[in-house]
């Protein structure tokens, strides 16, 4: 039986990964942050918190770090944990250098010490091509990175090339572009979106406040992209990849093709300037044709089907609580919803 460390395992990648190495027949090890508050929602919803072994870490420590891999010898690591918030990123980007650039080399580090030939996947990010002009981007395309995230997925992506060069190591980095589903975090604009307007849509919510509309992202589907980042590590070789479908939407898109579903009128949206951020990268789209030259690797699921799938989960999240059941949902200990939760239950 292969056996796989996931750094970052309780996010929406991670949980996603597990389940789907899990079904592979993989034993699944995933290091998450000790929280006052668990964050482990995502891995109950997707009926997988039982069958996966946890290891409390911290990639800002070295000494974690090799406790882990001591703990879970792995023959795969997926380096999952970031901190992935650009917005983030702006307000804290020592933080977020030591944490999204530095942390992928302590692991890269140990891993040189405690055994070369396990494999290693980077989780590298659009975010890294930044205000480049060309219109679609690829594993060729220069990085010009306009946030502390963006700098810091850059130094990551280096030393991944370098400790694969030098020390033979097979390491991989996965360019992935956005990727959705109903698990993302409601921190993220997509989701942020659907869980706003199903709140609407059931008279919990008068209105939901929104940064840029004009900015453009590339969105696909989590599960189908967690995929791709295990057939990275199938290669004989270790490769960079972009992950993409290809396409770019508007924000302004996602709200009108969301309200659609949703049956409400896009007027409810408004746009706030405290929402947006101090730069904002106006469009970032994808070309996978290398994955699906080497990896047999493409989308499945477009926009429009996307958003439908997060709207859809969102209402039925919503409609569940009103009705009473209990169940693992981000919604209860988020800011804004739990504010809605504690009114309506006071009533």
């Amino acid at each position: 039986m292969k056996r796989v460390l996931i750094t970052g395992i309780t996010g929406q990648d991670g949980a996603y990964l597990a389940k789907f190495l899990h079904n592979k027949g993989y034993k699944v090890f995933g290091t998450y942050r000790r929280l006052s508050t668990p964050n482990f929602w995502r891995l109950h919803y997707l009926q997988i918190f039982d069958k996966v072994e946890l290891i409390p870490g911290d990639i800002v420590d070295s000494s974690s770090v090799a406790q882990a891999l001591e703990k879970s010898n792995p023959d795969e690591i997926y380096h999952l944990a970031a901190q992935s918030f650009v917005d983030v990123s702006f307000n804290q980007p020592l933080y977020t250098g030591d944490m999204t650039g530095f942390g992928c080399v302590r692991i890269l580090e140990q891993l040189n010490k405690f055994n070369k030939k396990i494999k290693f996947y980077q989780a590298s990010s659009s975010e890294m091509f930044g205000v480049e002009k060309t219109p679609l981007k690829n594993e060729k395309t220069p990085f010009h990175p306009v946030s502390p995230y963006g700098v810091a997925k850059v130094y990551a992506f280096w030393m991944v090339n370098m400790y694969r060069k030098i020390y033979g190591i097979h390491a991989s980095n996965g360019i992935l572009f956005n990727h959705e589903s109903p698990i993302r975090g409601l921190e993220f604009v997509t989701r942020h979106v659907s869980n706003g307007v199903a709140k609407i849509s059931l008279g919990l919510s008068n209105e939901l406040y929104l940064g840029n509309l004009d900015a453009k992202r590339d969105w696909g589907y989590a599960p189908e992209f967690v995929e791709g980042m295990w057939m990275m590590l199938q290669q004989k070789n270790p490769d960079d990849y972009v992950l993409a479908t290809n396409e770019s939407h508007s924000v302004r898109e996602l709200v009108q093709e969301a309200c659609k579903i949703a049956g409400i009128s896009t007027s409810k949206i408004k746009q706030a300037k405290q929402k947006l951020r101090p730069y904002d990268v106006p469009d970032l789209k994808g070309d996978y044709s290398k994955a699906e030259k080497k990896l047999k690797w493409s989308p499945k699921t477009k926009f429009k089907k996307l958003i439908k799938l997060m709207v859809e989960e969102d209402i039925k999240r919503w409609e569940r609580w009103l009705k009473g059941e209990q169940f693992p949902w981000d919604a209860a200990t988020s800011g804004e919803d739990s504010k809605v939760i504690i009114k309506k239950t006071k009533k």
